[in-house]
């Protein structure tokens, strides 16, 4: 174990499972304390006690939060200045995917999808930012998806979100490359997770594995200062054919 974030103070967002969990074990394998995210109570505490008895000797800390709610997310930044005395690292994960013609959305449908995956990150970024700039720098990396580049039918709001997000992280990366701040995002095809109402125990082994996007995001953040990965594209090798 190479310990290489040892010191480093990172919250991930939406981790109770999937992605967001298989990140915050990765960051914790590598020496570095987290602090957690998710909108249901009971799936944080659950991953706390995993993420806990894995990691011995590395803080833990959650909180219940919707990143589409920006009191929600200041109160998560502020309960991690507690838990962690500062901050290095952002993952903005949480996500979700909701998939309807366009004429069959409702505004409610659209507001939660741009809001999770859209909003969320910005007011996450917004947060991560401000302490940062007393810090010297840090790490954002968005976890975004294909999506954001190959549209789809039935994916209006949820392309709509990953092209923004991809636009955002773009944009807030030439902002702030000069502050020492590096933005990364990483566009996942499809990955072996409950997104979308999906059950890993049913889907075939073709798909990516959590554990994989949690290797790449330690790549990221193991390259050295001088280096900026701005934007990794990741596949299936052998997906299923129509």
């Amino acid at each position: 174990m190479s310990e290489i974030l040892r010191g480093k103070r990172a919250i991930v967002t939406g981790a109770s499972k999937g992605i967001g969990l298989a990140v915050a074990k990765a960051i914790l394998a590598e020496g570095g304390d987290v602090v957690i995210c998710a909108r249901d109570e009971k799936r944080l505490e659950r991953a706390l006690v995993d993420l806990r008895s894995g990691a011995p000797g590395r803080k833990v800390a959650g909180r219940t939060a919707d990143v589409s709610n920006s009191d929600d997310v200041r109160q998560l930044f502020e309960f991690a200045d507690q838990e962690l005395g500062g901050l290095n690292i952002l993952i903005n994960n949480a996500g979700m995917g909701l998939f309807r013609v366009t004429a069959e959305l409702t505004l409610e449908e659209w507001n939660q999808v741009i809001g999770t995956n859209l909003s969320g990150a910005f007011y996450c970024s917004r947060e991560a930012l401000e302490r940062f700039s007393g810090a010297g720098g840090g790490s954002i990396i968005n976890i975004s998806s294909l999506a954001g580049k190959n549209p789809f039918a039935g994916g209006a709001a949820y392309n709509a979100s990953k092209f923004g997000l991809n636009g955002f992280s773009e944009a807030m990366m030439l902002d702030h490359r000069y502050d020492n701040v590096r933005v990364s995002y990483i566009l996942p095809g499809s990955v072996e997770t409950e997104f979308a109402g999906n059950d890993p125990a049913q889907q075939s082994r073709w798909k990516i594995a959590p554990e994989d996007i949690a290797e790449i995001v330690l790549d990221i953040l193991r390259k050295p200062a001088r280096t900026l990965i701005s934007r990794v594209e990741v596949r299936p090798l052998r997906p299923q054919k129509d």
